[in-house]
């Protein structure tokens, strides 16, 4: 096995923790907000009112969490895979047309 094939064996390993960890880290967090979202409407004993704001804030905070996971993995891929020449070609936009002469009255 040559170096090179070695480095790209231990990237792709890298890689591969590097996803499995973080979405660990997602799963994880998301699970601990909802239990203390859970815990914190059962202490409430039904006000309405502060139930609806714990709940809207763990949905808010679980929902941006994962968001925020899954754009920067796709944005990682994204650059990686241009980086490594397999984003395919680029295209050239073509020019703008001109537009039509203006008429005068």
């Amino acid at each position: 096995m040559s170096r090179d094939e070695a480095k790209a064996i231990r990237d792709v390993e890298l890689e591969k923790d590097r996803a499995r960890y973080g979405l660990l880290a997602v799963v994880l967090s998301n699970l601990s907000i909802s239990g203390v979202a859970i815990f914190g409407v059962w202490q409430l004993d039904g006000d309405r009112a502060v139930i609806v704001g714990v709940l809207t804030a763990a949905f808010t905070a679980v929902s941006s969490l994962t968001t925020a996971y899954l754009g920067i993995k796709a944005v990682s891929n994204t650059a990686k895979s241009i980086a490594l020449g397999e984003g395919g070609t680029r295209h050239q936009a073509p020019p703008p047309a001109t537009p039509p002469g203006q008429r005068t009255p």
